[in-house]
């Protein structure tokens, strides 16, 4: 493993962890409607690129609610790990999901960064993972908090990446057809770049594509 390496959907997996109600009214470090967009590209892409996801929650009955439902659907068929562990690596379930995708590149993101990301990056660290952060898409108590636990994160061995940029590289090419229309239905529901894909397609025709004349 190489972290020169590109994240593929041959070589990586994702961890999406308490995207509760409960966890989103502690997040003052982002706008929430910023992180509510950006952990939809991250699922929508993982489910694009079919890569091993892992869903987890924390307390869901007893006090944190339900993951949110535009992710959870994406993912009928997935069991979602509920916990009592802050940190989701101390869960023998949540253990047992990593090591099943069999994959050692792994993108965390999940409500708090301070906890819920960083607790488990240091552990998966420590048992040769490779851990890759998509930052926009985590949230915390304050400003302070996210960005002290993602210094704190690389110091230890991580990468800091985004939101889009995950998605991007894995389509790497946009002559890649079999995935180009579902990228651009990510980027049009939640992305800036959406309203230059509606005024391409309006303007062009549907035709329009970064691919060249198909």
């Amino acid at each position: 493993m190489s972290k020169l390496e590109m994240l593929t959907p041959e070589n990586s997996a994702i961890a999406l962890i308490d995207y509760q109600p409960a966890m989103y009214q502690g997040v003052q470090s982002h706008d929430r409607l910023v992180v509510f967009n950006n952990i939809q590209i991250l699922a929508k892409a993982a489910k694009l690129f079919k890569i091993p996801t892992v869903l987890t929650t924390v307390a869901k009955d007893s006090f944190s609610g339900p993951f949110m439902p535009e992710v959870t659907e994406l993912f009928p068929k997935h069991d979602i790990i509920d916990r009592t562990s802050m940190n989701s690596w101390l869960d023998a379930n949540f253990r047992k999901a990593v090591a099943a995708t069999g994959r050692k590149k792994f993108v965390i993101a999940g409500l708090w960064t301070e906890a819920c990301v960083m607790f488990p990056t240091l552990d998966m660290l420590k048992e040769g993972y490779e851990i890759y952060i998509p930052a926009d898409a985590c949230g915390d108590l304050s400003v302070e908090a996210h960005n002290r636990s993602m210094e704190r994160a690389i110091q230890a061995g991580a990468v800091p990446i985004t939101s889009a940029q995950y998605a991007f590289e894995l389509q790497q090419d946009w002559a890649r057809a079999e995935t180009y229309d579902g990228m651009m239905d990510i980027l049009r529901a939640h992305s800036p770049y959406g309203i230059q894909v509606r005024f391409s397609k309006w303007a062009l025709g549907e035709h329009a594509s970064e691919a060249g004349p198909r």
